[in-house]
This record gives structure tokens, sequence and C-alpha cells, in this order.
């Protein structure tokens, strides 16, 4: 992973419009999304009073919700120097993935054995997006609808406590799995694990579509990695 930066005195990028949260619930989801699309980017530090200008939101709401982001991992706070969003290395990043791993392969096989033909074919309809834009290097469209693809058989699989994990898994590591798909020979690779795995959800195929599923997960961490050394060179 590249080399800690020293934290910004101040946010990189400041919301021009107040968005109210009023709840320390709201404000928790509310900074989660602004991690997960990297509006708030690693190393950066987390300004109490920005955050209440910026929402609204009391000091004790602030505080109590990046203690909360501190126990899922996403925020770090310290001593005399503050909060700031939390910074991953690449064992942790492998840590994620052999819990997507499990995780996800499980949902899939789950979606599959299930009968819900409703989601099923929602699942053909994103399949087909993803088909049309193969060999396009759509990398924007390509990461919405991978984003929805694997949200899709996560509650495809019924399990509940599965999807909670893997939202609080995937939110760190969001960014590198958008950027992984800069490259479009990625975005063929990514759609045709993708096909393999639609496809035996579809035909009810659980303990196939649990194998092709851990395997697409691998394949993604290796291109994360492959990024990864990339940027060290």
């Amino acid at each position: 992973m590249p080399r800690k930066a020293a934290a910004p005195a101040t946010p990189v990028q400041r919301d021009t419009d107040t968005e109210a949260a009023t709840s320390t619930r709201e404000l928790v989801e509310l900074l989660r999304e602004k991690i997960r699309v990297g509006r708030l980017v690693p190393g950066q530090r987390l300004v109490e009073a920005d955050i209440m200008r910026d929402t609204g939101a009391s000091r004790g709401k602030v505080r109590e919700a990046l203690q909360r982001l501190e126990t899922e991992g996403l925020v770090s706070i310290e001593e005399f120097r503050g909060a700031s969003v939390r910074q991953l290395s690449m064992d942790e990043v492998h840590q994620i993935y052999k819990a997507r791993m499990a995780l996800e392969s499980m949902a899939a096989g789950e979606f599959a054995r299930s009968n819900d033909s409703k989601r099923k074919k929602q699942l053909q309809k994103l399949q087909k997006a993803m088909n049309a834009l193969e060999h396009t290097g759509d990398h924007g469209s390509f990461g919405q609808l991978n984003d929805a693809w694997h949200s899709l058989i996560i509650e495809g699989s019924g399990n509940h406590y599965a999807a909670q994990f893997l939202r609080q898994l995937t939110v760190p590591v969001h960014r590198l799995l958008f950027s992984t798909f800069y490259n479009a020979q990625r975005i063929d690779r990514a759609n045709a694990d993708h096909k393999l795995i639609t496809k035996a959800i579809i035909d009810g195929l659980g303990d196939e579509a649990e194998r092709a599923m851990r395997s697409h997960i691998l394949e993604g961490f290796a291109a994360i990695s492959e990024l990864n050394a990339k940027l060290h060179l």
C-alpha cells in the first residue's frame, strides 16, 4: 500500500451544502458513505468542528459517531491528534478479502439454492448490462453495476448477518476495488467471472456458484496486489 502521508490540516474536500444528520446513526451512515466513495480519504483528519458545521450535529454526537466508526476499523483516534480516516496495510486488505471470500461464496451458493425468481431475473438484467460494457473501458459504469451485482447476490442469500458484515468489510476497500477497473482488460476478466457466477445462480448450482465466487474474490485481491506493486515501482 502507498506510504502513509502526513495528514492534511483541513479536509481535502469541503461540502458546499449542509448535510443534516439529526441522529448519531445518521451521522455514522453519512461519514461511512463519504469514506466509501472517497470524499474522505485515508489519512485525512476528521475535524470535529468541521463535521459539526457541515451536518448540524452536536459535538457529543460527532464524537460518538467517530468512536463507532473506530470500532468498525474505518477511523483512527489518537490522543492529542484526534480522528482521521484509517489507512490499511496490504496484510489488512488480504484479511478483508479472505473474509469476503468466505461470506460472498456462501451468499452465492445460498442464492443459487433459493427460489427467489424475482431477484434472479434482476441478476440476469444486471449481467446483460455488464456484458454490454466489455471492451469499452467504461470503468465508471462498470464499477456501479459491479456494486449492484454483488449487493444483489448478498441480498439473494437471505442472510442478513452476512449482508451486515459484508457492508462493513467492503467500505474500507471500496476505492481500491473501483481503481482496479480502470484497466479495460480487468473489466473483461472480472465480467468473465460474473458470467460464470450468474449462470450458476440462475441454474441453481449452489456448489458451483460458491466455487466461482471464491475464485472471483481471489482474482480481485490479485488485481489490487498488482495495482499496489505498480504504485511502489
